[in-house]
C-alpha cells in the first residue's frame, strides 16, 4: 500500500479545477492513494480557512496524520504550494521521506453553569466578546488573579495564529517555534479608576490563563470557526495543548519568508 492521502477543498470554481487535476496526477502514481477515510496526509485546497477545517475534521488524529495546503488564491500561512505547482508536489510526495514539522496548538475549556466543561483545540486563536456591552472578567495566570479586565474582550493566540487576528488588535508576531501563547487586549478600558496591563503577554508552556467572567449575561466565544453564543458561561481556560499539529515538509515555507508577503512586499 502507497501513501494513504485524503484530499479537502473548498467550493471556488478554481479549486474545483486544481482537485481535478490533482485526482489525475495522483492516480499516475502506484506509491499514492487517495483514500475517503483514515488518510496519513491531508491536502487541503485553498486557503487558510479550507486548512483550518481540515484540522478541526482531523483533530482526533492528529498523532497519525500531516498536513499540507495548495492555495489557490491569496498566499496563506498555511498553504506551501501554488496550484500551477502540482506535478511538482505530486513528484516530491512520491519521492522524498515524510518528514514533518510541528506547530503548537490552544487547549480549551469552556466551563458554564449548567454543564460539564467542554473541551476544544485552536490552531489560530479564541477571542471572548460581550456584544456591545463592556466586558468584565478576572485575568489568572497560573491560579493567581493577574488583573480585572474591563474592554471589548481578550484575544489568546497560538504562535501561527499571531498574525491572525492578534496581530489587528496590537499583538506581537510570534514564531511558531516558540511553544507559547498571547494574550491580547480588545480595546481595554483604562482610566484613573480602572486600569489593565494595556500591552500583549507572551505566556509559557508550563503555565495557563483562566478567564473568569462576571456576568452571566450573553458572551461570545470563538475558537477559530467556531462561535459558541450564550449565557451562563461561567470561565473560559487556556493552555499550550500537548497535541501538536503536523506539516509535511517536502517544502516548507519560511515563517519569516511568509510574514513579508504577506503584510510587506508589494505587488
Amino acid at each position: 500500500m502507497g501513501l494513504r492521502i485524503g484530499i479537502i477543498h473548498n467550493k471556488e470554481e478554481k479549486s474545483i479545477r486544481v482537485l481535478q487535476r490533482l485526482r489525475v496526477l495522483l492516480a499516475d502514481k502506484d506509491d499514492l492513494e487517495i483514500v475517503e477515510h483514515d488518510p496519513e496526509l491531508v491536502i487541503t485546497i485553498g486557503g487558510d480557512g479550507t486548512l483550518l477545517s481540515a484540522f478541526h475534521r482531523y483533530s482526533h488524529r492528529l498523532d497519525e496524520v500531516r498536513f499540507l495546503g495548495v492555495h489557490t488564491g491569496h498566499l496563506g500561512f498555511y498553504t506551501d504550494w501554488r496550484d500551477y505547482e502540482l506535478p511538482e508536489l505530486v513528484k516530491s510526495l512520491s519521492n522524498e521521506p515524510g518528514k514533518s514539522v510541528s506547530y503548537p496548538l490552544l487547549d480549551v475549556v469552556l466551563t458554564t453553569t449548567d454543564g460539564e466543561p467542554k473541551h476544544f483545540l485552536a490552531l489560530n486563536e479564541s477571542t471572548i466578546r460581550k456584544g456591545s456591552r463592556t466586558m468584565v472578567a478576572d485575568v489568572f495566570i497560573k491560579e493567581e488573579l493577574f488583573e480585572r479586565f474591563r474592554g471589548d474582550g481578550l484575544a489568546i493566540s497560538t504562535p501561527t495564529g499571531s498574525t491572525a487576528y492578534n496581530k489587528s488588535v496590537g499583538g506581537a508576531v510570534v514564531h511558531p517555534s516558540i511553544n507559547a501563547m498571547q494574550l491580547s487586549e480588545i480595546a481595554s478600558l483604562n482610566n484613573r479608576v480602572f486600569r489593565t496591563l494595556g500591552s500583549p503577554s507572551i505566556i509559557g508552556s508550563h503555565e495557563w490563563i483562566d478567564v473568569r467572567l462576571k456576568s452571566n449575561e450573553q458572551h461570545l466565544i470563538t475558537i477559530d470557526q467556531l462561535d459558541i453564543n450564550r449565557k451562563g458561561i461561567t470561565s473560559i481556560k487556556y493552555k499550550i495543548a500537548d497535541e501538536r499539529i503536523h506539516f509535511a515538509s517536502y517544502r516548507h515555507m519560511h515563517f519569516w519568508h511568509r510574514v513579508k508577503d504577506a503584510f510587506i512586499r508589494e505587488d
